[in-house]
């Protein structure tokens, strides 16, 4: 006698979910929408505005198992996490007018990118440097308290040395 195969009895009776039977329609439909994550990246500054486009970077768009809609997941440094998590609402929101209906259900915020550490770093843009030369004022200014000295050399140093502090001195906000 042969043993019949154990089948197991599964407790859906056939059905699924319908989010699992949507996932790949409604990407189809997103992306035949123009939900593309190129458009986010190059057009990151627009969408969200240009002080959050300083401290935050999009990392990735991704789709959950069973979920309706994206994940946005945001790229920050540690010093600006609290101030992007107060934000994720008019972020999701924007991103959501930019493209004409819900495409991002969730926005996620993270301090290391997806990637890794090499990847995917924010370029933060340093502060201008200050303009460090005299101009022509401070220039003869200098070169006038310097004119007793008899070295042509030492006269050259002092006039140099001179316009330099004379411009710090002006310059300097605190004075």
């Amino acid at each position: 006698m042969m043993k019949q195969p154990h089948h197991r009895k599964t407790s859906t009776y056939g059905f699924s979910r319908a989010a699992n039977l949507m996932q790949t329609r409604i990407r189809a439909a997103s992306e035949k929408r123009g939900f593309a994550v190129t458009r986010l990246l190059t057009h990151w500054a627009e969408i969200v505005g240009g002080a959050t486009a300083e401290i935050a970077k999009p990392v990735n768009v991704s789709y959950g198992k069973g979920g309706m809609g994206a994940t946005l997941t945001v790229l920050t440094t540690g010093a600006q996490a609290p101030m992007l998590e107060m934000q994720k609402d008019q972020i999701r929101d924007k991103v959501n007018a930019c493209y004409g209906y819900r495409a991002i259900a969730r926005v996620r915020i993270t301090q290391t990118a997806p990637s890794g550490f090499s990847e995917g770093r924010i370029a933060f843009v340093p502060a201008p440097k200050p303009d460090k030369t005299p101009n022509a004022q401070t220039q003869a200014q200098a070169a006038a308290l310097s004119e007793d000295v008899a070295s042509p050399s030492l006269k050259e140093a002092l006039a140099v040395l001179g316009a330099n502090i004379l411009h710090k001195q002006s310059s300097d906000p605190k004075e």
